[in-house]
């Protein structure tokens, strides 16, 4: 396990600091920098994105050649985590979820082709995207093989979409989508995935899903299809490989997922340790009260605890490693982290951090949805169990 970062790196995490610190965080204290969802506003969005494109930020995930920064995982670890020290960092750098996860699984498995229709234009920041698997039960939640019923059906050389999805993160705002349906009634090969534009007729959304913290730019949207006719030259991978595709796709996702989690609690920590180094209480500086330093020092254990799970997954996929193991381990402990940062930063500045004075009621709004986005935590808990079981002392072993 190798996790020294290259200088190529370390220079992209310094200067991403840089950026979020100069042009960032100022503005998460401006009202009119945030839209109805409670997220960049426009025009800020477009400026603040054309800079960081400006100063060679842009995409580290993706190759070069695509117009992208060509960064392994272990180094988009470092870099997303200082991205996600602001609630604007991702989306600025073209990093942020569903485009980040839909940018590397088109980059894995569409053809050069498909990548000139549907990728380039995500990339180059000319459209958003949207992953459209999720629907209302008794449909497909964590079980998607199973559940599925939203049906592709074969007509000719096309395919007719049927059914319904919820909960389809930026889909108020996105161009292109990939649409994972039931093409038959195999267990594991069932499923089968595929591209459609906004524009084509035979589908629309119902609402615009209401929720309890801050959204993703487009919303959380319910979607019907009432008869979508998508090109069999819009299929991703073969008949039956949906579930594959999305496997590809959820195992890096998950694990960026941590990586800008991982920056909003760090932020969480430094709100609440500049005012306890400031605030007096019964004679000296909250921050020399032992009770204080408890509290601060558990959640910089987690905090690291959680760094080392996901530099650790990072690495094995780097080694060409399906790393679900890692992955869910991560995903599991970084989401508890989250919410447990947050709250304690809330608890040591007082009424202050219960206030919109900062941005730690936005963050601990964001934070409980962690623990359910891409996989509950529970079920992340039962695939561990499973290799647990499985391998018994084989789960141990460093290699």
């Amino acid at each position: 396990m190798e996790f020294t970062l290259t200088p190529e790196v370390i220079d992209f995490q310094q200067r991403i600091r840089g950026f979020v610190n100069a042009h960032l965080l100022p503005l998460e204290d401006q009202a009119d920098a945030y839209d109805d969802g409670e997220h960049l506003a426009s025009p800020y969005f477009e400026q603040l994105r054309e800079r960081a494109r400006g100063e060679g930020l842009w995409c580290l995930q993706m190759p070069v050649a695509r117009g992208g920064q060509g960064l392994n995982t272990v180094g988009m670890a470092a870099c997303y985590e200082e991205m996600g020290r602001s609630i604007f960092g991702p989306v600025v750098f073209n990093s942020a979820a569903p485009d980040d996860g839909n940018m590397m699984v088109l980059e894995r498995v569409a053809s050069d082709t498909q990548k000139e229709r549907w990728l380039q234009p995500i990339v180059d920041g000319k459209a958003r995207s949207a992953i459209v698997m999720t629907e209302p039960a008794p449909g497909a939640g964590s079980d998607p093989a199973a559940m599925m019923r939203t049906t592709a059906t074969r007509q000719g050389d096309s395919w007719i979409i049927r059914g319904r999805k919820w909960f389809i993160t930026g889909a108020g705002v996105a161009q292109h989508f990939i649409l994972i349906a039931r093409t038959s009634d195999d267990p594991r090969r069932g499923l089968t995935a595929f591209m459609f534009d906004r524009d084509d007729p035979g589908w629309h959304i119902v609402r615009r899903i209401a929720i309890m913290g801050p959204e993703d730019h487009g919303g959380h949207c319910e979607l019907e299809f009432d008869g979508l006719e998508i090109p069999d030259a819009n299929r991703l991978m073969a008949v039956g490989e949906g579930l594959k595709l999305a496997q590809i796709r959820l195992g890096t996702a998950r694990l960026t997922h941590c990586m800008r989690w991982l920056g909003l609690a760090k932020r969480s920590l430094e709100i609440a340790s500049s005012y306890i180094t400031e605030r007096s209480a019964f004679g000296s500086k909250l921050s020399q009260h032992e009770g204080v330093q408890w509290m601060l020092g558990e959640a910089a254990m987690d905090i690291h605890n959680g760094r080392l799970l996901t530099m650790h997954a990072a690495w094995k996929l780097d080694q060409g490693d399906f790393a679900r193991k890692e992955v869910a381990m991560a995903k599991v402990a970084v989401a508890d982290t989250l919410h447990k940062a947050a709250d304690t930063a809330i608890q040591l500045c007082g009424a202050r951090g219960y206030s919109r004075d900062t941005v730690l009621e936005w963050i601990y709004r964001y934070a409980r949805q962690a623990r359910l986005v891409d996989g509950a935590s529970e079920v992340h808990k039962m695939v561990l169990a499973r290799f647990l079981l499985n391998e018994a002392d084989d789960f141990w072993l460093w290699g």
